[in-house]
């Protein structure tokens, strides 16, 4: 029942997320409250190990999770319910796309979902800013505030945008980078 449980669930992010892997967050957190399968925390780290890994996000939040919470199997039903849908569309476009390839409606449709999907991806990215940089610990305010992540965050930012030797460097060296710093320091 779990197997089936895990490819339904990944079935319907794989169907309503579109734009991307970023675009899953809303609805893994929505899993999360529901399922109980994972936690807020786990989530984080989902996001920063499918960033930082090869493949598509997507994919790779929806193993971790099937895997997590039920094995193998569980990886296979999730990761297969979240390509599913895209699968069945892309069958059905190429199908058909001759005879709408023309069509104002069609064109229309997908105009109207390239702001969906910015929005989408817009959230996600604060949801995963505000995960980043923000700690539930309680108190006051000053506490919150994940300030080696701030400072991580500021350093990036000048190294990328303003720092002539730095900025032409490949992503992957600041993703290595910002890992060992993340273990070293405890992130």
């Amino acid at each position: 029942m779990i197997l089936f449980q895990l490819y339904y669930e990944f079935f319907k992010t794989g169907l309503f997320a579109v734009g991307g892997g970023l675009a899953t967050l809303p609805f893994l957190r929505d899993i999360s409250t529901r399922t109980g399968w994972f936690t807020a925390a786990q989530l984080s780290d989902m996001v920063a190990v499918s960033e930082s890994t090869p493949g598509p996000m997507g994919v790779n939040m929806a193993t971790y999770v099937g895997y997590t919470t039920a094995g193998i199997p569980g990886s296979i039903c999730a990761t297969l319910g979240l390509i599913t849908p895209s699968i069945l569309i892309i069958l059905l476009v190429a199908l058909s796309l001759k005879a709408f390839r023309n069509n104002k409606y069609v064109e229309s449709a997908f105009y109207g979902l390239r702001p969906a999907s910015t929005g989408l991806i817009a959230a996600s990215g604060l949801s995963v800013l505000v995960m980043a940089l923000w700690n539930d610990a309680g108190g006051s305010i000053l506490r919150c505030i994940n300030w080696k992540g701030i400072v991580l965050f500021a350093v990036l930012l000048v190294l990328t945008r303003w720092v002539k030797p730095t900025k032409k460097l490949h992503p992957i060296c600041f993703i290595l980078a910002s890992a060992v710093i993340g273990i070293v320091f405890g992130f």
